[in-house]
């Protein structure tokens, strides 16, 4: 159902069962898959990609062009999966001709007046809470969990599962697993709450602890501490995604607690 107050451009294209609450305005490139939701005062901007059973709270903007100085107006799309919601006042920008979209997974939750910006690329599951900044080019895998009020520095990686404390200022990467806290920003040991909720088994959850010991809590800097894993453990999926993860990060890892500034 789309009521009469709203303003709903007709060439955009409106799923099966969606409704369009008072005063919500959506542009002609838009599109929204059946069965969502979209509350009153909304704003969907051009290049709007929105999935199925969504649901999208008061005062959002969506695909409002990126606040970027070397954007030049070109095509690009805001693109967020199924099942996803997106309370108060949230903002999301599309993406630049850097990667041409910002994209959100299905089954997120994208908590009250939080903003995210260009091209950045959310997984499944993820949960971002109230407040939080995410700046242009970040990642963020499936079913991490950042607190409220962090801010998250343009081109950052925070990998699958990783949990961040409320009011963090993240400057290197966050490798898969982990939780991280104080400030600066550390290592905290392994969401194993959250892995145990997830269905990884006790076996699992050790030898992702045992990895991170190695990392962290040895006397050994990261590539010696790399390098000692990958002769003295077996290869496994979640070891080699850490390897791989932490291989690849160009900014650098958070540090482990108690060694040093980031």
């Amino acid at each position: 159902m789309i009521h009469q107050l709203a303003v709903v451009d007709r060439r955009a294209k409106i799923g099966d069962n969606v409704t369009v609450e008072p005063f919500t305005t959506i542009a002609p490139d838009v599109e929204i898959g059946e069965g969502t939701w979209i509350g009153p005062n909304v704003t969907i901007m051009d290049g709007a990609r929105i999935g199925k059973n969504c649901k999208i709270f008061p005062g959002t903007v969506i695909s409002a062009v990126p606040q970027d100085l070397k954007f030049e107006g070109e095509n690009s799309y805001v693109i967020i999966g199924d099942n996803t919601t997106i309370r108060e006042c949230v903002t999301i920008n599309r993406g630049t001709k850097s990667l041409g979209y910002t994209k959100i997974g299905n089954n997120c939750l994208i908590m009250a007046t939080a903003h995210i910006a260009h091209d950045c690329v959310l997984g499944d599951n993820v949960i971002i809470v109230n407040g939080c900044g995410v700046a242009g080019h970040v990642e963020i895998g499936d079913f991490a969990i950042i607190g409220g009020i962090t801010a998250i520095h343009q081109f950052s990686r925070i990998g699958k599962h990783a949990m961040i404390s409320g009011g963090s200022l993240i400057r290197k990467d966050i490798p898969p697993y982990v939780k991280v806290a104080r400030e600066p920003l550390s290592y905290a040991g392994i969401n194993s709450v959250g892995l145990r909720r997830r269905g990884f088994s006790n076996e699992k959850i050790f030898e992702i602890q045992k990895i991170y010991r190695y990392i962290f809590q040895m006397k050994m800097n990261v590539s010696q501490a790399i390098n000692f894993i990958e002769k003295e453990m077996l290869s496994t999926a979640e070891r080699d995604e850490i390897l791989e993860f932490i291989k690849n990060s160009p900014r650098g890892i958070v540090k482990g607690y108690g060694r040093g500034k980031e």
